[in-house]
């Protein structure tokens, strides 16, 4: 049996996963706006997180990035790649070890943070939307256990 849900019907088959099943639409939905936006930037999603984390903590190993951006060193790689080609970041040889390469914003890279902001900024606006604020606290409580859960899901 499906169960309304919004504007959207609950597949039966989601009947016991109602939670996990409107988590999915919704981040589908996120992503596709975040992807939309930054396009106008020329960027692709996760680019914008890999130079506010440059922007914050100024040169730094790639495998740092590839912890904090949780993700394999393949797409860390190739996302740096794509955004050092852009003039956006640039790579050198860590001083402290030869094997090891530093990451850093460039000028240019430095020069987009006021649109990335901005971009950011349209992106909570769209996903909030006229939410009162102690309901947004509520939510963002909610999606910290929501996390907190599935981090010691994945860890098990």
């Amino acid at each position: 049996m499906s169960r309304e849900r919004g504007t959207r019907k609950l597949p039966s088959a989601a009947g016991r996963g109602p939670v996990s099943h409107a988590l999915f639409r919704v981040v589908r939905l996120h992503r596709m706006l975040a992807g939309h936006l930054l396009r106008d930037l020329g960027l692709h999603r996760g680019q914008e997180l890999l130079l506010m984390h440059l922007w914050d903590s100024g040169p730094v190993r790639q495998t740092e990035l590839i912890e904090v951006l949780d993700s394999d060193s393949a797409t860390i790689t190739r996302m740096v790649q794509r955004l050092e080609k852009a003039g956006l970041v640039e790579r050198s040889p860590d001083p402290r070890d030869g094997r090891a390469t530093l990451v850093s914003s460039t000028a240019e890279g430095d020069a987009i943070r006021a649109e990335i902001e901005r971009m950011w900024h349209d992106l909570e606006s769209s996903t909030v939307g006229d939410i009162p604020p102690t309901t947004r606290t509520a939510l963002l409580d909610a999606l910290a256990q929501v996390e907190a859960n599935l981090v010691a899901a994945t860890r098990s």
